[in-house]
């Protein structure tokens, strides 16, 4: 993503990934790029709960991968 900038660069985030079936794709911590966001790949054609935590604020929302499904999300904010 070039011209955007994040609010929180290069800061540290705990993320959790499950699809619709319980299977967990990501559970670790990540560290945000000095642009602000981060960037994930997730399998085509699925559903996914996704969970953010940082600073003890959280952010959870459900994400699709299917065909005309919006491929940046800027929506996320981590609320306590």
């Amino acid at each position: 993503m070039t011209g955007c900038q994040g609010e929180l660069a290069n800061k540290e985030f705990n993320l959790f990934i499950e699809d619709a079936d319980g299977n967990v794709i990501q559970d670790e911590m990540v560290t945000s790029p000095s642009n602000g966001f981060i960037d994930l790949w997730l399998p085509r054609d699925k559903t996914f709960q996704i969970k953010i935590e940082h600073d003890g604020k959280i952010a959870e929302s459900k994400l699709s991968t299917f065909e005309g499904d919006p491929t940046c999300i800027t929506t996320m904010k981590l609320m306590q």
